[in-house]
């Protein structure tokens, strides 16, 4: 029987979780270890870690603002992070390809969203590419279209799940 565990990020957790993101991002997209570990020294709680079977196999990060969209700013500076703050953003949702397809990320989006909610934010934010608007719409989140972000260089477009 498969078992998964989810539990929150830690000072530590910085170099395997650039290892993850690597994967599953291009280079111009991806977060590095020095950027990863710098977001947990600032909202540690604010990264959920998912084991299958004792193994890293993704993780959901972001930080937390009064803001109503995601800036391409808040990627560099974990100092705009706002622990009162109305808004979950979410940076990133990665599960590395052995363990796509599983329910990985959708347990990573909900164990998220119910942390969020619990924490009396509005709602939470991400963006993503075109192929994947579809995907997020599936959880409740809503299409506000192309985002002002041009991280990596690519189009993304906006996502707003309002609670």
């Amino acid at each position: 029987m498969i078992s998964y565990t989810i539990r929150q990020g830690r000072a530590g957790d910085a170099a395997a979780l650039a290892s993850v993101e690597a994967e599953c991002f291009p280079a111009a997209e991806a977060a590095t270890a020095e950027e990863i570990g710098e977001r947990l020294s600032v909202y540690p709680t604010h990264f959920l870690l998912l084991y299958r079977d004792g193994k890293l196999a993704g993780f959901i990060d972001g930080m937390v603002t009064d803001e109503k969209d995601l800036r391409d700013e808040m990627y560099e500076k974990a100092s705009l992070h706002n622990e009162k703050g109305a808004w979950q953003m979410i940076f990133g949702l990665n599960t590395i390809p052995p363990f796509r397809r599983e329910g990985c990320a959708g347990r990573l989006i909900e164990a998220f969203k119910k942390q969020a909610k619990e924490e009396g934010r509005k709602g939470m934010v991400l963006t993503c590419k075109d192929r994947l608007v579809h995907y997020y719409a599936r959880f409740g989140f809503e299409n506000e279209g192309v985002s002002t972000s041009t991280h990596g260089h690519v189009v993304w477009y906006q996502m707003r799940l309002t609670f």
